[in-house]
């Protein structure tokens, strides 16, 4: 069995700081990798180690495989965890890891791959016989054929990029006359964004809801799911709130879908920690959308409920540790609501708002848990995505943990800088959602 006892956090931000305090726990050293703009950062303090490795821009820091890995290298670490986002997911990275003898805290380099790229996940599952929404076999490669398959399955449909991700590539088509605009938008997007322009088409469900399942497998097939999360609070495909577990979610319908979780992993030999993300209609039916092969940004609400630190389980797997429970083992206990609080304006578009934080409290009490790399007199650069930090809140049940985010969100000071918490507010004051009624769509519809 490998020891690892040097991991470099190829990462910045929250999730680099959240690895660093698992690592600390585990007696592991840690080596961070910073920007110049992300020299004051918390994780560069918090590390053993903290090398520069470009500037600003991702491209020339936290996206530069060379500088990366030759940093990995030079200061011999045993693993490197990718977080998400930036290279998590790029399976180039996981297979130069694999190259050169350093473990990669994530699935294999061919899971990635497959799951990376929409289309083939989609078959993979549909052969595996996990629900999939209807839609093409495969790529769109002309309009006669696209025109074909939406007079197949009828309007409104969605398009897809491939390699897509974060609602880039993604267009909703409710009449022919958009079919070739939006198909021509939707491949140039993707093209831009991932450097692939191939697209695929599903039925759009107009009134859904988004809830995924957190897996957890090892090195030798043991696999198990440690339940859902409601993930349905959104604004333009990014999540902003998510609950674990799902409230629309039945006992029943919980195993249902567990066990087409499990499938999904096992359909591509799957390790690590990784998430099955699904849609649920109005009649309770639930369609494979796609595998992040990843730690998610939510995922603390479901250690919350489980007591079960993914982090930690991802390092101990990455070095060869069997799981020490079954399935039969994972219980929920209580519920748990993250709402992520990010640097942007509402009311100007959620024009982000890079600047100085000049005054900070942070809420605190039973059952809340905050997970940040900001602190009073940061500045947040222009550079990177506008999440500041994440707040957890736990209770018996679900009322009790949305008036603990109440509370939280109504002590939380941030001031410099404009933020979403107003919203977040709004949000989880709304009748509908304290009942429970939620979908998609419930975001735009607040907003009018």
């Amino acid at each position: 069995m490998p020891r690892i006892n040097r991991i470099l956090i190829a990462n910045r931000g929250e999730i680099a700081v959240r690895i660093i305090r698992a690592c600390k726990e585990m007696n592991i050293e840690t080596v961070a990798i910073f920007s110049t703009a992300d020299r004051e950062s918390l994780h560069v303090e918090l590390a053993d180690y903290a090398i520069c490795v470009g500037s600003g821009s991702p491209k020339d820091s936290y996206l530069n495989l060379g500088r990366i890995m030759s940093t990995a290298v030079t200061l011999g670490v045993d693993a490197i965890h990718p977080g998400y986002g930036f290279l998590s997911e790029n399976s180039r990275f996981a297979k130069m890891c694999e190259e050169c003898k350093i473990i990669f805290i994530g699935p294999d380099s061919d899971a990635i791959l497959n799951m990376g790229n929409k289309s083939i996940a989609r078959a993979l599952m549909k052969e595996s016989g996990v629900p999939v929404i209807p839609g093409s076999d495969g790529l769109i490669h002309d309009m006669d054929e696209a025109f074909a398959i939406v007079d197949k399955i009828g309007y409104p449909v969605i398009i897809k990029a491939s390699m897509g991700g974060g609602g880039k590539g993604m267009r909703i088509v409710s009449t022919p006359e958009e079919l070739e605009r939006f198909i021509t938008q939707a491949k140039n997007e993707a093209q831009n964004a991932f450097g692939d322009s191939s697209i695929y088409i599903e039925k759009y469900i107009t009134e859904s809801r988004h809830v995924e399942f957190q897996i957890l497998a090892d090195q030798f097939g043991n696999t198990v799911h440690l339940f859902d999360r409601e993930c349905s609070i959104q604004r333009n495909n990014q999540k902003m709130i998510e609950e674990a577990p799902s409230s629309c979610v039945s006992e029943e319908m919980r195993e249902q879908m567990g066990k087409s979780a499990i499938l999904a992993a096992k359909a591509i030999n799957y390790f690590s920690a990784g998430t099955v993300e699904f849609l649920v209609d109005n009649d309770n039916n639930y369609y494979f959308i796609e595998m992040n092969t990843r730690i998610q940004v939510e995922h603390p609400t479901t250690e919350m409920v489980t007591g079960i630190d993914l982090i930690k389980e991802q390092i101990k797997v990455a070095r060869g540790d069997k799981l020490t429970f079954t399935q039969d083992d994972v219980k929920i206990r209580g519920h748990a609501i993250e709402c992520r609080i990010n640097a942007e304006d509402p009311a100007n578009n959620f024009a982000p708002c890079a600047g100085t934080i000049t005054k900070l409290h942070l809420p605190g009490g039973n059952g809340i848990r905050i997970d940040t790399h900001i602190y009073q007199n940061y500045t947040i650069p222009v550079f990177y995505d506008s999440m500041l930090c994440k707040i957890i809140c736990w209770g018996n049940d679900r009322d009790e943990a949305i008036g603990r985010m109440n509370t939280a969100l109504n002590e939380l000071v941030i001031e410099g800088i404009k933020t979403n918490t107003t919203l977040q507010k709004r949000i989880i004051s709304h009748p509908d959602f304290r009942k429970g009624h939620i979908s998609t769509s419930f975001v735009n519809k607040i907003l009018g």
